[in-house]
């Protein structure tokens, strides 16, 4: 998945950047209160991103 996509369905879903970081950008959930580290390269694996939007309570 391209990480500008995954990047978009983080914030439709409510989402917010707490940071930018050298190589992690870090997503938090207001709802839950869960933050998730999401890697700044082109391409997410479809895997990690299932792992990200299920710790960050969008599953």
């Amino acid at each position: 998945m391209k990480r500008k996509q995954f990047v978009r369905q983080l914030e439709k879903d409510g989402c917010v950047l707490v940071r930018h970081g050298a190589n992690h950008d870090l997503y938090a959930n207001p709802a839950t209160g869960q933050k998730q580290p999401v890697p700044r390269h082109r391409e997410i694996d479809n895997a990690l991103a299932k792992h990200i939007r299920k710790y960050l309570g969008l599953d």
